[in-house]
């Protein structure tokens, strides 16, 4: 999917970082072709700045967007979800960061949280990040408690895991 996206975009650099950006993001493109986040409006100027482009290719990628219904669905629909794991210093939770050799097998984010349930331990929150949006997506997992080390002996034996960070 997200290589289609920027096929659309295949002729502007520019533009193809507006659209990451927005994708990165959670941002949408209302009706008016405003980029916002739930119903605040975001400054084109300071997306330009963001994905390091002029004010004028957000407003011709916005445009781009409301021009082909294929797109203005994905982005009148596209939302953010709130993450404990920037929080979690501060919560004084646990973060799992798990790489995988190939994001794309299934069954990954079953057999994870099922080696941590077996372990007693409550997920707070779970992210996947999707293969198609980032070269190397990882899974997240933010929990209560501090893993004890048999637990994370046992993810590294996963068949499918490349490496664990814990913070």
């Amino acid at each position: 999917m997200f290589d289609e996206i920027l096929e659309k975009f295949e002729g502007s650099p520019g533009q193809q970082a507006v659209i990451r950006l927005l994708l990165e993001r959670g941002f949408s493109v209302n009706a008016e072709g405003r980029v916002v986040s739930g119903d605040i409006e975001i400054p084109y100027t300071q997306i330009a700045q963001e994905a390091g482009v002029d004010r004028r290719v957000v407003d011709s990628t916005t445009d781009a967007i409301l021009a082909d219904d294929d797109l203005t669905r994905i982005f009148r629909n596209i939302s953010q979800i709130p993450s404990l794991m920037d929080l979690a210093p501060v919560l004084d939770l646990t973060v799992i960061t798990i790489a995988v050799n190939d994001a794309d097998e299934s069954g990954i984010v079953a057999q994870v949280t099922s080696l941590v349930a077996d372990y007693d331990i409550s997920i707070r929150q779970t992210i996947s990040e999707d293969p198609e949006f980032t070269d190397e997506p990882r899974l997240y997992l933010v929990t209560d408690e501090d893993l004890p080390g048999d637990l994370v002996t046992d993810l590294m034996n996963l068949a499918f895991v490349r490496s664990v960070e814990l913070s």
